[in-house]
């Protein structure tokens, strides 16, 4: 089987038993623990434990995403395309990252497996538990399809919320206000640690602002 047909296998049957209670927060970051389970034999299966870790969704546009790192070419092609028909057009831009925790193995069928896990979320009332039933050998594809389930379910509850607040208004420069917003939490805690410059720096020049704020950063290094 070639290796893009086995991960369309993998998402085709990757099932999410059971999604979290609650949808990715707007304004704040989101720790899912999950559960996933795949068959390594007809009697033995996997089950893997970790934590999806959503930050908080932040609000970009087609013109910032072509200055941001870790895009194939294809991918920048695509955003620049954007960016030539709606260079300021805010849309949500979503990140995660993986904490892997356990694996263990067991020599038990997956409902017996799922079941147990179940009675153990329901004992524990935690609302940010899933449990997902993979593909052993490409587990990895199985988490992100979950992750993509996660944030479709979450996007138009997010959206809502980023609207009745206004930070996906843009101003005239053609950058939102939570981007105005995060500039200048990143100003701030600049101020109390320089070794956070690059980072603010960087911010800066994704919206093409660093000309705008140039005095302003370069006023940290002053000796007062």
């Amino acid at each position: 089987m070639e290796a893009d047909e086995r991960i369309q296998y993998a998402i085709e049957h990757t099932e999410v038993l059971r999604a979290p209670a609650q949808r990715l927060s707007t304004f704040g970051s989101t720790n899912v623990y999950y559960y996933l389970v795949t068959e390594l034999t007809e009697w033995v299966n996997v089950v893997r434990e970790g934590r999806v870790v959503a930050a908080r969704p932040k609000i970009v546009t087609p013109s910032y995403l072509i200055n941001l790192e870790g895009f194939s070419p294809q991918a920048r092609r695509f955003i620049g395309m954007m960016a030539e028909r709606d260079p300021h057009e805010p849309g949500i831009f979503y990140t995660y990252r993986n904490e892997p925790r356990e694996m263990n193995i067991a020599s038990e069928p997956v409902e017996e497996i799922v079941d147990k896990i179940n009675r153990r979320i329901d004992s524990e009332h935690d609302p940010l538990t899933a449990i997902i039933k993979g593909i052993e050998g490409l587990w990895d594809v199985s988490l992100l399809k979950f992750t993509y389930e996660l944030t479709r379910s979450s996007v138009q509850s997010n959206v809502a919320e980023l609207e009745r607040s206004g930070l996906l208004n843009v101003d005239s420069a053609g950058v939102p206000r939570d981007a105005r917003n995060h500039i200048e939490e990143l100003f701030e805690k600049t101020k109390r640690n320089l070794s956070l410059a690059p980072e603010l720096v960087a911010e800066l020049r994704r919206w093409s602002l660093f000309h705008e704020y140039q005095d302003r950063f370069l006023s940290l290094f002053r000796k007062r």
